[in-house]
Formats: C-alpha cells, structure tokens, sequence
C-alpha cells in the first residue's frame, strides 16, 4: 500500500464498499489548485475541493467545489437554512474527519458526515477528489461520485 494512503486504507475500503469504479492518480503534492490539475491532466473545474463547513458543535458537512469556484455562503446558508456557518481551524477539520486539510474526502472520513455538490460538477465527464492524502487523488464519473455519497446536488459556489 501506498504511504501516502491513510494507514487503515479506509478510503480505497470506501471505495470498494461503494461499487465505485475509479482510478487512483498519485502525484507529488502540489502548492495549487492550477498545479494539481495540470499534474493530474485534468481541467481545473475536474477538480473537487472537500471544504468541511461547521453548522454547530460536533457539526458538520462536507462542500464539494470544483476547481475555478469559490463557496458562496449566502447560497449555502439559503440552502440549508441557517444563518450562521463557519470554517473549522485544520486542527479541528482532522479531529472531525480524520484527515489532513489539503487531503480532505468524505470517503472514509471518521464519521459519515452529509454532502453538497456543487451542480456545475454534473457538467464534467470525469472528476478528481482528494484520496485522504497529500498527492493521491481519486477520478470517478461524477454522477456515480455524487449517488455513491449521497450528496444534495445544490448550485452552492460562484466563479472564483
């Protein structure tokens, strides 16, 4: 297995859980969204951010926002119904996932929290979402990605 895989493999266990059929892409990491596409020969808007978002204590979602966007809170919070919603420090994103920033996946994550998907994701043929660790990145049909996770599909990001 690969060091850089989370160690019990729960991610690659999600995965397979899933039926999901996919293709691990390693690289070195990258200092960039822009960097990380181009190593991955993928467009930027292939390629999915996991933002973990605080609704409240013990409390949390996860946002996938493809490359070239940026979360649109208003549209978030509409979307929910809240008012307030925050940004956990990275200390408290790897207490409530289990995984670095930068690493971030709700496969396999410590507690299965629920995901939005940003609607211009159906727009690609092909996605990139993060592996569980720095430089491993997972390609999957984005359809199939957003059933597997059981992910709201929500117009929740604008052009970054």
């Amino acid at each position: 297995m690969d060091d850089r895989l989370p160690p019990d493999g729960s991610v690659l266990e999600a995965l397979q859980g899933a039926g999901l059929d996919h293709r691990v892409v390693r690289t070195r990491p990258a200092n960039s969204p822009e960097e990380s596409a181009q190593l991955q020969g993928i467009p930027l808007e292939a390629l999915l951010r996991t933002i973990v978002v605080r609704r409240g204590a013990d409390d949390y979602l996860f946002v996938l926002v493809p490359g070239g966007r940026r979360l649109d809170w208003p549209k978030l919070r509409a979307h929910l119904g809240v008012s307030r919603l925050s940004l956990p420090d990275a200390d408290e994103a790897r207490a409530a996932t289990g995984y670095e920033r930068g690493a971030i996946t709700p496969f396999g994550a410590m507690r299965a929290w629920p995901v939005i998907a940003d609607a211009s994701v159906l727009g690609q043929t092909l996605v990139a979402i993060g592996g569980g660790a720095r430089g491993v990145n997972l390609h999957l049909e984005p359809r199939r990605l957003v059933e597997a996770l059981g992910a709201d599909l929500v117009d929740v990001t604008a052009p970054g």
